[in-house]
């Protein structure tokens, strides 16, 4: 009997080798602004996973008048109600968009992102964007058009699920802050070199980390090269892998 147990817990395992091993590549989209004439445009896009508000972070943009488009989720809102009331007295600078329920990746197979467990199924993917849709029209914000899922990976098919849902996938071309994990000064390097139609994404929700103070720098040196920012909602982003077409 042992030896029977120890062979079909064998075959479970090469079975989920197996499958893991066939298992489609997860994308991770860019986006790209469309050109335009003038001295150059890039897009801010910052992630509020959980946690906290990284106030350099906003205070450098409502002070320097500087728009961003931010990525929420329903665990953010709940902890931030103070962020979220800065942000709506600036509806000229801040664009609040939809980051998912409970900031779990929209891959509807079982396995894990950068050690984060993932949506799972199709229904879980559905519902945690619609979950997070309805945290921030509970807020009074207008309904989301746009959608980043945690870890900014997604599979092909939940991709078009969400497309259905009518959102908008947000990609990149600039990872600013590497996640948040990142130093000042390379947080720094990297957004500063930011050119016309790049789309930044960084967070505004790990207010401890080093990287916040360089999203600060790279951000002021972009402005002092003369570079206009825009939300997402002011310009036409161009997604690879059906994002946005």
């Amino acid at each position: 009997m042992r030896l029977l147990g120890k062979c079909l817990c064998a075959i479970a395992i090469s079975a989920c080798a197996v499958s893991a091993g066939h298992a489609a590549p997860l994308l991770e989209p860019t986006l790209h602004l469309t050109p335009q004439a003038g001295s150059g445009r890039v897009a801010l896009t910052l992630d509020a996973c959980g946690g906290q508000t990284d106030t350099r972070i906003l205070s450098a943009l409502v002070d320097n008048r500087i728009p961003a488009t931010i990525f929420v989720t329903g665990i953010w809102l709940k902890r931030n109600a103070a962020a979220v009331e800065i942000m709506r007295a600036h509806p000229d600078l801040f664009e609040l968009e939809n980051h998912g329920g409970r900031h779990i990746p929209a891959v509807d197979t079982p396995q894990k992102i950068y050690g984060i467990r993932s949506a799972g199924s199709p229904d879980a993917v559905l519902a945690e964007v619609e979950s997070g849709a309805a945290a921030l029209t509970r807020t009074g914000e207008p309904a989301p058009k746009w959608f980043r899922g945690a870890t900014a990976e997604y599979s092909s098919s939940a991709i078009a699920m969400i497309r259905k849902l009518g959102f908008k996938i947000a990609g990149f071309s600039i990872n600013g802050d590497g996640g948040s994990l990142l130093g000042a000064k390379e947080t720094a390097r990297r957004i500063a070199a930011a050119k016309d139609g790049d789309v930044i994404i960084a967070h505004i929700n790990q207010p401890t980390h080093a990287a916040g103070e360089g999203v600060v720098q790279g951000l002021l040196a972009l402005k002092q090269k003369g570079l206009t920012f825009v939300r997402l909602d002011e310009a036409d982003g161009i997604g690879n892998d059906g994002t946005t077409e």
